[in-house]
């Protein structure tokens, strides 16, 4: 069996799930890490891309595991909607940059950035598996100003692109 399955595995069967420390209404933390998109490394810094908008922030156990993969692809599936409604989708993992720069061309399909979970952004946004030194599956829309509006922590993959996308698109709806 490859190590990524066996990461799969004992993350889905083994670890408890991680828990969104930041609830709606906090501040996200601030961080800079290497990402990659189409392949290419460049550097994030959350600050900057919310000056063009909510960032959705999404963290995935490992690069190429099955689960991770749909994940990815219900994400760039949707990345072109997200671009309409002004936000920035970003992944992050505990993988290595040369690891996710070729996730970003055969999984996220070069249509959004995916980068280093660094150990401080893990801790800075409580996402850390038990045991293993990766991240749960936590996904993060993050307004402007740098609240938190939406937190969804589950290891299933399914249902954190449409929540994201619900909570995007309530950031562009008229207050009343």
């Amino acid at each position: 069996m490859r190590a990524s399955a066996l990461i799969a595995l004992f993350a889905l069967f083994i670890t408890p799930p991680a828990t969104a420390a930041l609830k709606e209404g906090a501040k996200a933390a601030e961080f800079t890490t290497q990402v990659a998109k189409a392949g290419k490394p460049e550097s994030f810094t959350l600050s900057h891309a919310l000056k063009k908008g909510p960032v959705v922030l999404y963290f995935f156990p490992a690069a190429f595991t099955s689960g991770c993969t749909m994940e990815a692809h219900q994400f760039a599936e949707a990345t072109p909607e997200f671009e309409k409604l002004g936000a920035t989708v970003v992944g992050l993992a505990a993988d290595d940059i040369t690891k996710l720069a070729r996730f970003s061309v055969e999984e996220c399909r070069d249509k959004f950035a995916v980068g280093v979970a660094t150990k401080p952004i893990i801790k800075a946004y409580n996402v850390a598996l038990p045991l293993i030194g990766r991240t749960g599956r936590t996904s993060y829309v993050i307004a402007q100003n740098g609240q938190i509006v939406y937190a969804h922590d589950n290891m299933d993959y399914r249902g954190h692109v449409t929540g994201t996308m619900e909570a995007v698109k309530r950031l562009r709806q008229p207050r009343k």
